[in-house]
């Protein structure tokens, strides 16, 4: 799971540069690919000062993240029927958390992945998909090559990615098993209650 959200974390980093409204409209597999090499270029350039002061990438994350990921509909998903039974303001604070727990999970490991190398497989879709999926293939040195998928949709915004699979293992059903588990055992408020002090805890000073 670890190596998952290592991976995870660079790509959703990667994903955040904002590309033309016209090519995140209509070319996701643009979008991956040209973002992706634009980000890669940033995080070179900052290395030395990213790795004094790594909590830097924290903001960095949360400005060009966001708009290309519907953490909305990947809380919904990741909660399944407790979603539908929670009250509006249970919805809102998981979200709030859900997300930061993201950001931050991923952005501690970005530094990792600098000089790794991604290749961008034609994507095959039909003109009018709503949704698709898109492949990036990450090479590391000495090791096999790690594929990532991203599950996007296309909507009023353009495409947004809703869920991240590495190696075939979904992010979206790895964090529903587990916290449905703990909901079960404890309630939702309890968990997002520790998703919370787990977010507090992580990057403070």
């Amino acid at each position: 799971m670890r190596r998952c959200i290592l991976f995870l974390g660079l790509m959703l980093l990667l994903w955040g540069v904002a590309a033309a409204a016209e090519t995140a409209a209509t070319d996701p597999h643009a979008l991956v690919k040209n973002t992706s090499e634009r980000m890669l270029s940033i995080l070179r350039d900052q290395r030395e000062r990213l790795k004094k002061k790594p909590e830097l990438i924290y903001g960095l994350v949360d400005q060009v993240v966001i708009p290309h990921f519907d953490f909305t509909r990947m809380s919904r998903w990741v909660l399944g029927k407790y979603w539908r039974q929670a009250t509006p303001e249970q919805r809102e604070r998981f979200a709030t958390e859900f997300r930061t727990l993201l950001v931050k999970t991923y952005a501690t490991s970005l530094l990792e992945f600098i000089d790794d190398q991604f290749k961008y497989p034609p994507l095959r879709m039909k003109p009018d998909a709503k949704r698709v999926t898109v492949r990036t293939d990450v090479i590391r040195s000495g090791a096999a090559p790690v594929r990532i998928e991203y599950r996007l949709f296309k909507g009023k915004e353009g495409w947004k990615a809703y869920d991240v699979l590495v190696e075939g293992i979904s992010l979206v059903a790895n964090y529903r098993s587990s916290f449905a588990e703990e909901i079960r055992q404890g309630g939702l408020d309890k968990l997002i209650t520790r998703l919370a002090e787990h977010n507090n805890k992580v990057g403070a000073n």
